[in-house]
Parts: structure tokens; sequence; C-alpha cells
């Protein structure tokens, strides 16, 4: 199985399955019935031995208790990482510099993370039924996560960031807001797997982690709950307890995306 083969195999998944389309009954409102949640997604393949993955275990990165891909699966050769892009209209709905989310855009907060653990499963069981061995992080047993207070600030830290490993596969680098920029912007969702098929590797275009971003603060003007500050850049406990709000208004669906939405990165690097 090449490269090709498993990029073609997700985009086929993605743009041909039903779950891609906000149906009757999980629309919020009129507006999301039949409401297309991604467009196709792109893909890095990154090494497991990457030196960047000791650096994740600093405090200052994410924490000790991050685990490495061998960690994961000791005969690991790469690590896949995908970005899924919403659609444009999903942007749109959602680019009003209001306080609460669209309903389009909670309909693909929520269906569209059903739908791309999805996509991991059915890449893993291609590569299964290839022979080879796989590891979802994210949705394995083993996947943790916990808030932490240092210094009176709380993080959240995970054992596996899919995030960060996007950024060691080559995907983007990180903006004011901590979402990641790729290079059809940054609204829209990450996934990950790692497996013991060798593939080739992407190589990393940048050096700096805050690369892509020209630090415009257009995300902090946005941000309803004033978690993104250009002296401080994000607040994570300010953003986790707004979210918290869309919750109990929402409930089961919850987030925001002001952030991702109406500013340079929305869909390209600025």
């Amino acid at each position: 199985m090449t490269r090709s083969d498993i990029i073609s195999l997700a985009e086929k998944f993605i743009m041909e399955s039903p779950k891609n389309y906000i149906s009757e009954e999980d629309a919020i409102s009129a507006n999301c019935v039949g409401l297309q949640i991604y467009d196709a997604p792109i893909f890095g393949f990154g090494s497991v031995n990457d030196e960047l993955y000791n650096r994740f275990k600093l405090p200052d990165v994410i924490d000790s208790d991050f685990l490495s891909p061998s960690e994961w699966l000791p005969e690991a050769k790469t690590v896949i990482s995908f970005f899924l892009p919403f659609t444009g209209k999903i942007k749109l709905a959602n680019s009003p510099n209001n306080k609460w989310p669209a309903d389009e855009w909670l309909n693909g907060r929520h269906e569209g993370q059903l739908l791309l653990q999805d996509l991991m499963l059915f890449l893993e069981k291609a590569l299964s039924d290839a022979g080879y061995k796989v590891v979802l992080p994210s949705l394995d047993d083993a996947f943790t996560y916990k808030d932490v207070d240092i210094g009176g600030s709380t993080r959240f830290l995970s054992n596996w960031s899919e995030r960060h490993i996007a950024y060691a596969c080559g995907l983007g680098t990180f903006g004011l807001s901590k979402g990641l920029i790729t290079r059809i912007g940054m609204c829209g969702r990450f996934g990950s797997l790692i497996t013991n098929l060798d593939l080739p590797k992407d190589k990393r275009d940048y050096n700096d982690v805050y690369e892509y971003c020209s630090m415009c603060g257009a995300c902090a003007t946005r941000c309803p709950a004033k978690a993104i500050s250009l002296d401080d850049g994000k607040n994570s406990m300010l953003c986790s307890e707004f979210l918290k709000e869309t919750r109990k208004k929402y409930d089961p669906r919850y987030g925001c995306g002001k952030c991702q939405v109406g500013v340079p990165c929305e869909s390209k690097i600025p």
C-alpha cells in the first residue's frame, strides 16, 4: 500500500460517506439539513524517529506523559496525520462576529468529529487487511487527558496531541489561537494513526513553531471569551469555560470556532 493509495481511500471515503452530510434527524435547524461537513482531506507522513517527539515530552511543550509513536507501537515506521477542512458554508455561517457559534458550526463540529473517527477506523481496517499493524492513539484505551495547574494557570494535557503530530508531519505551524495553520488554513479537524508500514516521509518546510502566523491579532478580536491576546497568547482556561457554556446551551453539542473563521488564516497561510 502506497501513500497515494491511503490518500485516495480517505478522499473517497469522505466525499462518498452519507455521514459527510447532515441528516434531517441530526440537523439543529432547517439550515443544516443536507449540509456538507468536510472537503477532501490533506495528509502528512512523518518518521517515528523524529527528534520532535522527545521535545514534546518537555513540560513547556506538552508533558512528560506524552507517548512517542514507538511507545504506542514498538514496530512503528510511519506516523500519518491528516486534516479535514470544513466546507465554505460552515465557515461562512460561523463568520458573524457574535457570541454564539452558528448551528452549522455546531453540527459540523459534533457530527464531523464522529465522521473523523470513522475515517481513522476505516484506514486502520484497510491497513490491517493489507497485513500491517496500526494504532489510533486518540481512540486507544491508553489515551489520557488531564487538567494541570501550572503557576496558577490551567493547562490541558494529553499523552497524544493531534495538532503537535500534524506539526511534526509537516502539515503546518501553530497560530496565536493555538490552532494549526495548514496550507489550506486552520478551519477543520485533525486525526492521525501510527503504522509499521514504511512510507516516504514529508519534509517540514518551516523551522519556527509560529512561522505561518502573521500575529495580526484578528483571532483575539473575534474571541467571545476574550481568551486570546497578542501579549499573552491563549488562555486555555477562559476558552474552556466558554466551551462549557456552549455545552449547557447546545448539549450534547458544543464548540465555538470564532477564532478560526473571518481571519486571514481561515483557508490559507496568511
